[in-house]
């Protein structure tokens, strides 16, 4: 991977903003839990989690407000530091139940803010990169690991606070975009490969893809967070290494051969995870559960990071795009929060195995809309696209005739001797009968034709014009 200036900033803004969305989310449901109890921990998530989607969406039409009334991109990342530093003191020392709820989701609005900030700058970043998906999964990775580090130094209070202030800034400061880059964005679209209906279809198909999967996905979560509310798993010490490691291991496998396995791999995970599920409702190990949890969660982060970080330049809103996979997954679990516990503590095996087949065959049917089980192009494939593009795109004839008299700035009695003379060998006194001139006339003429063209013979002259 060419890692330029662009790409270590866009890299370290991701995996800063993972490990601050994740720690704090932790830590938010810790002391949930502590305050009101671990059935209140899963609707309270959904809250802040409901915030950070606002964020994400509010973030490009923010941008665009900002840039009308001339502020810069680093002014849009900076007011949202002060928003998230609110939310993250209160996350950490929780007044009230109540107080922590409401600061809670004004913090992970400003969360959400940075977060597409950072995807934005990814995107532009990576824009048109083989190995995007290694280092939407190499980001998540730190993120992962800087969190576990964290949790092994058990940094809590006012040492937790300043590391994820510190970490907060950070991610303002390397998430701005370059203005030629965003400037540049829209231009990327190619109206000849991918009409913009096309563009369209996929990505809002791809939206539906990522909730969906996220449904699967928050079940598990559930369980895991429960679990981990009544303190019989601690999700933050060595499931975390799982999880970084599947993360990384999904960008280098989604990378191979272009992308073009990438969907059928995500697939797979779901059907493992839907399986998981299944399994641990029925009664099997719960840690089994959270190891497939893990391990397929980072698999699904570095998909919809990948999906959507590879689309957004490509969009009339970049800036809106480049989060949107974190956003619909976000918003998912905001809205089934309630249907997936209520089905994880009923004990209903029999409808959660309807329930997650049914989940299961929409996926399948959001991945063939999306275009995810259409293999990428091969490099012979582009390559013979291209020429037929050039080919379609090249001058007729008539189109390069017209270029060569004007470049020339042939006269129109000039144009007539020219095509006379280049149209076969006729003598020129028989060329001089059929456009009624004389013979002087049309030699003069013909010794200005050479002049202008450079040429010195007609056979020269001949081949310089454009024939069919």
């Amino acid at each position: 991977m060419n890692l330029s200036k662009p790409k270590i900033n866009a890299l370290l803004a991701l995996a800063l903003f993972t490990f601050v969305f994740l720690a704090a989310e932790f830590r938010f449901d810790i002391n949930v839990g502590l305050l009101t109890g671990a059935e209140r921990v899963v609707i309270a998530q959904g809250f802040i989690l409901g915030a950070s989607v606002i964020g994400f969406i509010g973030y490009a039409p923010l941008l665009g407000l900002a840039q009308r009334k001339g502020h810069s991109l680093a002014a849009v990342n900076a007011a949202a530091v002060p928003i998230v530093i609110v939310g993250l003191t209160q996350i950490q020392f929780p007044t009230a139940p109540l107080v922590l709820e409401i600061l809670g989701c004004v913090g992970f609005f400003g969360l959400g803010l940075l977060g597409a900030a950072a995807h934005h700058a990814f995107s532009l970043a990576f824009q048109d990169d083989p190995k995007l998906a290694t280092g939407a999964g190499a980001a998540y990775a730190a993120g992962i690991l800087i969190q576990f580090a964290i949790n092994l130094l058990n940094c809590g209070g006012i040492a937790e606070l300043i590391v994820l202030g510190a970490a907060t800034i950070a991610i303002s400061a390397l998430g701005v975009v370059p203005q030629k880059a965003a400037e540049s964005s829209n231009s990327a679209i190619n109206p000849f490969i991918e009409p913009s209906h096309a563009l369209a279809k996929q990505a809002c198909w791809s939206i539906a893809l990522v909730m969906i999967l996220a449904c699967l996905f928050s079940t598990l979560d559930n369980v895991v967070t429960l679990s981990n509310a009544h303190g019989t798993i601690a999700v933050q010490t060595w499931p975390r290494l799982f999880l970084a490691a599947s993360g990384l291991a999904a960008g280098l496998i989604f990378d191979l051969a272009e992308r073009r396995y990438m969907g059928l791999v995500m697939l797979g995970i779901a059907v493992l995870s839907t399986i998981s599920i299944l399994a641990v409702e029925a009664g099997a190990d719960p840690n089994l559960g959270l190891v497939v949890f893990y391990l397929s969660s980072g698999f699904f982060v570095t998909f919809f990071t990948a999906t959507f970080t590879q689309l957004a330049p490509r969009m009339h809103a970049p800036a809106l795009w480049g989060g949107m996979g974190r956003a619909a997954n976000n918003v998912c679990a905001f809205t089934t929060s309630g249907i997936s516990l209520a089905l994880v503590t009923s004990g209903n095996v029999a409808l959660i195995m309807i329930g997650a087949l049914v989940l299961l065959v929409a996926a399948c049917a959001a991945f063939v809309a999306a275009g995810l089980f259409r293999l990428p192009q091969t490099e012979q494939e582009r390559e013979r696209e291209q020429l037929a593009e050039e080919a379609l795109a090249a001058p007729t004839i008539e189109e390069q005739r017209q270029a060569f008299i004007a470049n020339h700035a042939l006269t129109p009695r000039e144009v007539d001797v020219l095509i006379a003379v280049t149209q076969d060998e006729r003598p020129l006194k028989q060329i001089a009968e059929e456009l009624g001139i004389s013979m002087r006339m049309v030699q003069r003429h013909l010794s200005s034709i050479y002049q202008k063209t450079d040429t010195q013979t007609r056979a020269g002259l001949t081949k310089a014009f454009p024939s069919a």
